[in-house]
């Protein structure tokens, strides 16, 4: 049996668990979440707390398990709370601002780089060096906020680009003379 498809979720007031078929739809206060369960694994909700089972012992089922039970988690996370990721540019003149629902960058580029902030998701820019970014998805905030570093990635010999807050990276040492 997985270790994590067996753990029970805990289900928070003002969070409503669905399942119509195949799909389950998450509903909380931030907002609706829905994802559709592959076959061969059930979900069942009673007394605030939701248990992910396999039908079968099939290789299927078994590699389903805790995956089906951490993206339902996260859903329930995400409706309650919220995922956020923070990025900050490193390196003179970077810098990023805010036009509507665009995110403008000046990378050292000779342009501005645009990116069109997707539904779902919430940019702030915090002392034009420092991004968040913000959603109800955890898939979603992820992708966008790797998107936003792959425009500048940090190089290894000064550290500039856009790297994650929490972040390392790994510093190489110049030419030498001689």
């Amino acid at each position: 049996m997985s270790r994590i498809g067996k753990a029970p979720i805990a289900v928070p007031q003002g969070v409503e668990i669905k399942q119509a078929g195949s799909a389950v739809e998450v509903k909380g206060p931030k907002g609706t979440l829905s994802q559709v369960i592959p076959g061969g694994i059930s979900l069942r909700v009673e007394d605030n707390v939701a248990h992910v089972n396999r039908d079968g012992d099939g290789k299927r089922p078994r590699s389903l398990h805790g995956l089906v039970r951490t993206l339902i988690a996260n859903m329930v996370t995400g409706v309650t709370q919220g995922f956020e990721k923070k990025l900050e540019i490193v390196g003179i003149g970077y810098r990023a601002n805010l036009q509507g629902r665009n995110l403008q960058l000046s990378l050292g580029y000779s342009h501005p780089v645009l990116y069109s902030i997707p539904e779902g998701v919430e940019i702030m820019v915090d002392k034009q060096t420092n991004i968040t970014v913000t959603g109800t998805d955890k898939q979603k905030v992820g992708q966008v906020a790797a998107e936003i570093r792959s425009f500048r990635k940090p190089e290894p010999y000064k550290g500039k680009g856009i790297r994650y807050v929490d972040e390392q990276v790994r510093r190489k040492a110049g030419k030498s003379k001689g």
